[in-house]
Formats: structure tokens, sequence, C-alpha cells
């Protein structure tokens, strides 16, 4: 009887593992790109999967990566800026480096920009941690006031455009 309880916990202590194993299948990243009329300035917000971008830069850059990194807050503003960028009519918009927080395992990244247009016209590049992970998806949700919707960017697409029937 003992032996059988045994083998029933080591069998649930097995599947539990084997389930943590492959519990993260999914990587994505969310960014939401909003118009501020009052101050005519692009706000964006991304939310990733903090240990993601961490092993993306670790593996980028062949050191060992964590939040204690020194550098941690340099390397995560220096990724996303060669990962995400904006154009207007093939002018490139400089992103202001606002700050990052980390929150339940996920990095928040917070930039800005003047912007003095709709968002229909605009030019969105976003490869972020598409090299690290074969099947990540990333979901830029936009809105201004005359303007809502969502684009989806992996490894098939990188480069899309705010149009208005987006």
């Amino acid at each position: 009887m003992l032996l059988s309880i045994a083998k029933r916990v080591f069998v649930l202590l097995l599947c539990g593992l084997a389930a943590n194993a492959v519990a993260h299948r999914y990587f994505f990243s969310i960014s939401d790109l909003s118009l501020n009329d009052t101050t005519q300035s692009i706000e964006v917000i991304h939310q990733i999967t903090a240990h993601d971008i961490d092993n993306a830069i670790a593996e980028s850059k062949q050191i060992h990566f964590s939040v204690a990194h020194p550098e941690y807050e340099n390397f995560i503003r220096q990724y996303l800026e060669a990962h995400f960028q904006l154009q207007y009519q093939d002018q490139v918009i400089p992103l202001t480096w606002v700050g990052f927080e980390i929150n339940k395992g996920n990095v928040f990244l917070y930039q800005e920009a003047e912007y003095k247009h709709s968002l229909v016209g605009l030019t969105i590049t976003n490869s972020l941690l598409i090299e690290s992970y074969k099947k990540q998806v990333n979901t830029v949700n936009f809105h201004d006031k005359t303007i809502k919707g969502s684009l989806t960017f992996n490894k098939s697409g990188t480069i899309k455009s705010i149009a208005t029937n987006n």
C-alpha cells in the first residue's frame, strides 16, 4: 500500500515537472501606441515577459544577464531601440527612452516621441524577440482620436503600416 502511494506521488511529481517544462509555449509581447493630443506626442508602452527578453539579450551578448546586471537598463534600452522603430513618410521618428519597470514577471518599457500627425500612415518595425523565438508574436495596439486597431508582427512580417482599414 505504501509503495503504491509512493509510486503515485512520484508519477504526480513527474507530471508536474513535465507540465512546468512546457508551460511557457507562447512567446509574445504587447505594445500600446497612443497619440497624446495635449502634448502632441506618441506614447509607447511595451509589455514583455522578463525572462524572454533577458534570455534574448544574454544570447546576443554572450553574457549572463538578469535584472541584477549593472547595465540592465542600458542593455534593455539598446535592445528595444534596435528592434522597435517608427517612421512617418520615410522619416525615422526618434523615440525617447522614458524608463522601465518590472512587475509580476513582465518588463514594462516606456518610450515617447514628438509627433504632430494622425497615426494613419505610420510605419512600425517590430522584431522584438523574433530572432530568439521562432513562434514569437508581437502585437501593437494603436489609437488616436480618428483610428483604433492592432497590428501583429512575427517572423513572416516585422514591418507594417497603420492604414484606415486596420
